[in-house]
């Protein structure tokens, strides 16, 4: 590590190791020479004046880049791509004069970026399955343990835990299939010349289209592309580089929401990230267990969500065939975008992996509110035995007024047993507090997880594991 210029917290503290190989200057330049290669071998099968030879010297030196060669080039220069053809050149001397034959730049730089999106979007797929994993094993566990709901974070009808996790658990699989649709969409540039139109390979094969598409066909094979784009400018469209980040951005929103949620209920003594035996909460107070990992899920996450908005302006401001004011954006946005949600969800694979339910603060939680939550139920039962509905509402609404003005001045809930005073029930205090059974107000919750999770069973079978200890 230099420890005497920046280098960016994504690199240093939070993206995967496989992340940072997969945008490492090593991989992006030996991917460019791995498509000179391609090329290069493509029109020696087709005829034009490229040796086996040359293509094999080629190949041989795809990886013993001269940085500082390329360095001094592009100074002179000014061009990085023509820099690395100088020093591949170099290295391969007896190929330096068919290297990047009939290609224009983005012949290197477009297809390069396609191949490496395509692997970086396949990696944060395994790893958006893992946090998959951990959250339909968490919401079956949990189904039918009741917990206080809330809407408005105001007390509300009971749910259960594993019902609420649900929700955090399809929001992510909504991501995946986000995630899918795009990876669908990603093809390669392929060849075509300065603005699209192939004409320098028209020039080259003699007017022949058929081997134009068959050098396109067979560069997309070396790298297991299906297929090119059907039209294109000088560059692939940039729309893919929206739908790409807009991806990672969905999966940054659905890890905010779940973060921020684990927040809450941290704070309600409920619902605990990990917390390690020597982690220290805070500096000043010793005691303290803060949800450093969640606030770092939400903080990570809204970059993430920011960072979508360069794809479509830069999208959006494409000047017909190309311009340039793309690439220095690209260079930034596209990559720091993968390594950011590679470290939301590799976070966020960890949290899910040993949060901690604190079962008796909520089943206290759950009681406190319980007997608010039982009068609908009392309600029915007491019109059952002749009561009258309206009535009855309002007496249940003037003792729950006072019980809660008790509650607010520290004093215990004493609801049942004021509503058992009122003759209107036709009921006893006992057999009100029959009906407080957290368990018959949880709906349809555990069949309902169970229901969900085993829709997913074709998704869980893709898990495989992946990289998740992280710097705390």
């Amino acid at each position: 590590m230099e420890r005497d210029r920046y280098e960016s917290p994504l690199s240093s503290r939070y993206a995967s190791d496989y992340m940072l190989s997969l945008f490492s200057s090593d991989t992006r330049y030996q991917t460019w020479r791995r498509l000179w290669v391609a090329l290069a071998r493509a029109e020696h099968i087709l005829g034009l004046p490229i040796s086996e030879e040359q293509v094999a010297e080629l190949e041989a030196h795809i990886t013993d880049i001269d940085y500082d060669a390329v360095a001094a080039r592009e100074k002179e220069v000014r061009h990085d791509v023509m820099a690395h053809v100088y020093a591949y050149g170099k290295a391969a001397p007896a190929a330096a004069g068919i290297i990047h034959l009939g290609a224009t730049s983005c012949y290197v730089t477009d297809n390069a970026d396609m191949i490496i999106y395509r692997k970086a979007l396949l990696y944060v797929r395994r790893e958006l399955i893992a946090v998959i994993k951990n959250l339909a094993e968490f919401t079956l566990k949990y189904k039918d343990l009741p917990t206080l709901g809330y809407t408005h974070y105001q007390p509300a009808q009971l749910v259960t835990v594993g019902k609420r996790a649900s929700l955090w658990l399809q929001d992510l699989v909504s991501d995946l299939s986000e995630l899918d649709f795009t990876l669908s969409r990603v093809k390669l540039l392929g060849c075509r010349g300065t603005t699209g139109t192939e004409a320098s390979f028209m020039d080259l094969f003699a007017g022949d289209g058929e081997k134009i598409d068959k050098m396109n066909e067979m560069i997309c094979a070396e790298f297991s592309f299906d297929g090119c784009f059907d039209v294109c400018g000088q560059t692939y469209p940039r729309k893919i580089d929206s739908a790409i980040l807009n991806a990672l951005s969905a999966i940054a929103q659905s890890a905010y929401k779940f973060a921020n949620d684990m927040r809450l209920l941290q704070h309600d003594r409920q619902i605990e990230e990990p917390f390690e035996k020597n982690q220290i909460g805070s500096s000043a107070m010793a005691y303290k267990r803060n949800p450093m990992r969640c606030e770092r899920i939400c903080s990570l996450s809204r970059y993430l969500m920011a960072d979508g908005a360069n794809a479509y302006m830069t999208a959006s401001t494409q000047w017909l065939e190309r311009t340039l004011d793309d690439s220095a954006n690209r260079r930034i946005s596209l990559p720091e975008g993968f390594l950011c949600a590679d470290a939301v969800l590799r976070i966020m694979l960890n949290v899910t992996s040993g949060m901690v339910v604190n079962e008796k603060i909520i089943e206290k939680t759950v009681n406190e509110y319980l007997p608010f939550i039982a009068t609908e139920n009392l309600l029915m039962e007491a019109v059952k035995r002749g009561g009258d509905r309206q009535k009855l509402h309002e007496v249940i609404r003037q003792a729950s007024m006072e019980a809660t003005a008790r509650m607010k001045n520290g004093e215990g809930c004493d609801l049942i047993s004021a509503l058992s005073k009122h003759p209107e029930f036709g009921m006893t205090e006992d057999e009100m507090n029959a009906v407080l059974d957290a368990r018959l107000y949880t709906g349809r919750c555990g069949e309902q997880v169970e229901r969900y999770v085993k829709k997913l069973e074709p998704v869980l079978k893709q898990y495989e594991p992946v990289e998740s200890d992280i710097t705390i």
